[in-house]
């Protein structure tokens, strides 16, 4: 049995009983984790284009399924290291080429990199221009941050604010076009707030933005008279208009 797929369950009294010490095979993760991708589902199918790529903090992650774009490229972070369709180190830079991906979708991944800014700016980097760059997370200003901490004791994690990663992302050039929180007030309880996930008070966030398009400016040479001194030939080429 994987990790995602651990059996877990809470207890009248708060307790978690679980047979892995994977946080995000518990079931208030898991229940966040379909709230975020019931939220951004209408967004993603306008999505297009031929690869994707998902980086995940959970394993065997599956990416959502996008009748417009053809494929995927799927990523978790254990230990400090990418596993999936390929195997790298999380400190080094993601091993794509520029503009590679029409679509990238950070799963909570910021939360278990070391270097969640670089791993943000890697995403950028093969994010295709007119693209879309998905992150969801845990909020840190919300009633999930102290059970967050409390499960993640003794390792390291690091919660975003998504308004900080929102100027930082349209500093780099992309514009939000969604910023949501999402999923129940407290991990604690069964009840949905909606018919979405969408809550003002939920634990987790969804927050979608898209690269800008190149700007692309025509070049057009500007005639340049030509002086020619007095008494002189003009080379066979050259219009006698275009003199003074």
């Amino acid at each position: 049995m994987s990790r995602y797929t651990a059996e877990t369950d809470w207890d009248q009294a708060g307790c978690m009983l679980q047979r892995d010490c994977d946080i995000y095979a518990s079931a208030p993760l898991r229940r966040l984790l379909d709230d975020q991708t019931r939220v951004m589902a209408t967004d993603l199918q306008r999505c297009f284009g031929t690869h994707g790529l998902l980086l995940s903090a959970t394993v065997n992650d599956a990416p959502p399924a996008l009748p417009l774009l053809g494929n995927w490229t799927r990523l978790w972070v254990s230990n400090h290291r990418y596993r999936g369709d390929l195997r790298a180190t999380a400190d080094e830079p993601l091993p794509f080429i520029d503009d590679a991906f029409e679509l990238v979708l950070l799963r909570h991944a910021l939360e278990v990199v070391a270097a969640p800014t670089a791993v943000l700016a890697e995403a950028v980097r093969v994010l295709a221009p007119g693209g879309v760059l998905v992150v969801t997370g845990v909020h840190p200003l919300s009633g999930w941050a102290p059970w967050f901490w409390w499960r993640t004791r003794g390792r390291q994690r690091a919660l975003q604010v998504p308004l900080r990663l929102s100027h930082g992302l349209q500093q780099a050039g992309l514009e939000i076009e969604r910023a949501q929180r999402v999923g129940q007030t407290w991990p604690v309880g069964t009840a949905t707030p909606g018919p979405t996930g969408a809550n003002v008070w939920g634990g987790g966030y969804v927050l979608i933005a898209r690269k800008r398009r190149r700007m692309v400016t025509p070049l057009r040479i500007k005639p340049v008279p030509v002086r020619v001194p007095a008494n002189s030939r003009l080379s066979p080429g050259t219009r006698r208009s275009s003199t003074l």
